[in-house]
């Protein structure tokens, strides 16, 4: 499979050509679909019906090695080809119920929401659940992690993993983190990933955040336009390597206030229309209490409908499981009282007794009012 994903492998593709992709970071095959004929032209400096003729002779390469579909086909075929699509339990079944079995693989699911309503823990959850075995709900695969706010935390890899009885070395193991500084490095990232995720088995692609280095490096109205500009082009990669790797690909989203609504809620996801027509799935977490409501708004066919999850050392849980977990420490905590109370009782009983003696103390109070009488008169 490798050796037929080598650019050589395309005919009219020789030795300068290749080097020429390589030194821009198109590596395969696979890379020449996923950047496209526009930027290839871009970064290589050829011509543009060159790049074209190039993209167009990868993808018919890869339509007869059968890794992407033909370009008619049927709607029955598509059908056939999406029952056997790729499914990432959330290990929950509230959220398997509102992504109807799981996170999708050739997709990209956009998770937004305000600060602590979960995102993060989302997206922690997730990296462990995908490493499961298909049986389980997994996908038997790793996880590539673009951290952008310094946000992710191996502890918690380690405590989902135990709750899940999961061996937390190879989990840790097979997440692989990248750091991304700023947005020119985590577009940067994305493009340079294809040959990790073909060395790794690559199965989830975690951008997190998506948005939050753009949102904090391009300030102000004048340059809203070159930051949607290079937003769109990463959420695009995101999309098309998931398409072409077939990988799920989850990216958590900021939000805003928008301060135009008088009624209901303000909260608007951060990126426009750019990120919201890009994005497959799109997400809203919000908070209730102790808990969280997961609403579907955006997707091709899920209903809209809204469910209530949990956060505990298991990442994601339904929030039956915070109930019995509570139950059971109240009547661990109740016997536990009771015993202490039936000791102390016991323990006790006998000191009560000996100092309630009201004889001794009349009597001492006695003595010294008579020896006191005649020292008054």
């Amino acid at each position: 499979m490798v050796e037929d994903l080598r650019l050589d492998s395309l005919e009219g593709v020789g030795p300068v050509t290749t080097r020429k992709l390589s030194d821009a970071g198109v590596h395969n095959v696979m890379d020449l679909i996923v950047r496209g004929p526009v930027e290839i032209a871009e970064i290589t400096g050829m011509e543009k019906d060159t790049a074209e003729k190039i993209v167009n002779k990868a993808r018919q390469h890869l339509v007869e090695g059968g890794l992407i579909a033909k370009d008619f086909v049927s709607a029955s075929e598509i059908y056939k080809y999406r029952q056997s699509i790729g499914k990432i339990t959330t290990g929950t079944n509230c959220l398997d119920t509102l992504f109807d079995g799981g996170i999708e693989t050739q997709a990209l699911t956009e998770v937004y929401g305000e600060f602590g309503c979960g995102k993060t823990q989302f997206a922690h959850t997730m990296s462990v659940m995908v490493q499961k075995t298909k049986e389980e709900g997994g996908l038997e695969g790793s996880v590539l992690y673009i951290d952008t706010e310094n946000t992710f935390r191996p502890e918690r890899i380690v405590a989902i993993a135990q709750a899940h009885d999961m061996d937390p070395e190879k989990v840790l193991d097979n997440i692989i983190v990248a750091r991304a500084y700023n947005s020119a490095h985590q577009v940067l990232i994305l493009e340079e990933a294809g040959p990790v995720i073909e060395e790794n088995n690559v199965k989830l692609i975690v951008a997190d955040s998506a948005v939050g280095l753009f949102r904090a490096e391009y300030l102000g109205r004048g340059t809203l336009s070159v930051r949607q500009q290079k937003l769109n082009h990463f959420v695009h990669l995101l999309s098309r390597i998931a398409e072409t790797y077939n990988c799920a690909a989850i990216a958590t989203n900021q939000v805003m206030a928008s301060p135009d609504v008088f009624f209901g809620d303000p909260t608007r996801p951060i990126g426009g229309n750019v990120v919201a027509h890009t994005s497959t799935y799109r997400i809203y977490f919000k908070k209730s209490g102790k808990k969280r409501i997961a609403r579907m708004v955006d997707s091709p066919h899920h209903p809209e409908e809204e469910v209530i999850f949990a956060l505990g050392e298991a990442g994601i849980v339904d929030p039956e499981e915070v109930e019995k977990k509570k139950r059971k420490t109240t009547k661990k905590a109740t016997t536990k009282k009771a015993k202490d109370t039936e000791v102390e009782a016991t323990v006790e009983t006998p000191e009560v007794e000996a100092t309630v003696e009201t004889p001794e103390v009349e009597a001492t109070v006695e003595i010294e009012s008579d020896d006191l009488d005649p020292v008054e008169e």
